[in-house]
């Protein structure tokens, strides 16, 4: 699954405008500084997004079934689940 596959399922879940916009690496480092993120955050974010982009966690395993006890659910089913119980929702103003 894509970075941008799971953005269209959030999306999809929530009945959002929600879209995946792919940032290099220079890019999504200047954006983390730009909001205070401390240097060694971004350096570990940047490397560990790297890693992902370029298929280095691509293989399945059993390791959430060995961790929870569990069959695994996808990631469709958590997407509305999770939109459901309102995680991605905007709050009113009235709630804040």
């Amino acid at each position: 699954m894509t970075f941008r596959d799971a953005v269209e399922e959030i999306a999809r879940a929530t009945g959002r405008d929600i879209r995946y916009v792919p940032l290099t690496l220079q890019q999504y480092a200047q954006e983390q500084r730009a909001h205070g993120v401390p240097e060694e955050w971004v350096q570990l974010s940047i490397n560990l997004y790297e890693y992902i982009r370029t298929g280095g966690l691509a293989s399945l395993s059993d390791g959430i079934q060995r961790a929870l006890g569990r069959t695994p659910r996808n990631f469709t089913d958590y997407a509305t689940t999770t939109a459901a119980e309102g995680a991605w929702s905007t709050p009113r103003s009235s709630d804040l």
